[in-house]
C-alpha cells in the first residue's frame, strides 16, 4: 500500500527524524566502542619519588629496597631526653595574693613563669634563684625554683 498524499514537507521532516535517528544511533556505537578501548589503563595514575603524580609506571631499575622492619607507623619512640639543667636567674616580679610571677634566666635573658606550687622555699621579688626550666601550655616554666647560695 503507498503513501497517500505526502507532501514535500513531510518527507523532509521524515528525513531528517531518521537522520536524527541514525546519528543518534552512530554517537551510541562511538560510545561503546570508546568504553571497549578505555579501560582500567587509563585510569591508572602513578606517583613519583618526589610525590608527582604522573601517567608513565616508574623504573624498575630505579626503586630502593626497604624493610619492612625499618617503617615505623605512628609517632616515633622518643630517646631518652637529658635531664633538664640547672639554671640561674632573678625573681623580676612576684605577687604573693595570686601566688605566680616571673623568673628572668641569667644566660638566655628569657622571662619564665614561676608558679607558687613550683617553690622549695618562700622567694620573694629580687631574689637570685635556681631553677630548671620545661615547656608549659603556654611557654617556658620554672620548676624545682629554690634560693641560690653560692
Amino acid at each position: 500500500m503507498g503513501r497517500s498524499r505526502e507532501t514535500y514537507n513531510k518527507k523532509e521532516v521524515r528525513k531528517k527524524k531518521e537522520k536524527k535517528k541514525q546519528d543518534k544511533e552512530k554517537k551510541r556505537e562511538e560510545k561503546k566502542d570508546q568504553e571497549k578501548k578505555s579501560g582500567l589503563d587509563d585510569m591508572i595514575a602513578y606517583v613519583d619519588e618526589d610525590g608527582n603524580i604522573t601517567d608513565t609506571p616508574p623504573d624498575s631499575e630505579d626503586k630502593e629496597d626497604i624493610e619492612a622492619s625499618d617503617i615505623e607507623i605512628g609517632v616515633p619512640k622518643k630517646e631518652h631526653e637529658p635531664e633538664p639543667e640547672i639554671r640561674k636567674g632573678r625573681v623580676t616580679f612576684f605577687n604573693d595574693s595570686k601566688g605566680f610571677g616571673f623568673i628572668e634566666d641569667f644566660k638566655t635573658r628569657e622571662r619564665l613563669f614561676l608558679h607558687v606550687s613550683n617553690f622549695r622555699e618562700e622567694i620573694e621579688e629580687g631574689d637570685v634563684v635556681n631553677f630548671k626550666a620545661e615547656k608549659g601550655d603556654r611557654g617556658l616554666v620554672a620548676k624545682e625554683v629554690s634560693i641560690f647560695r653560692g
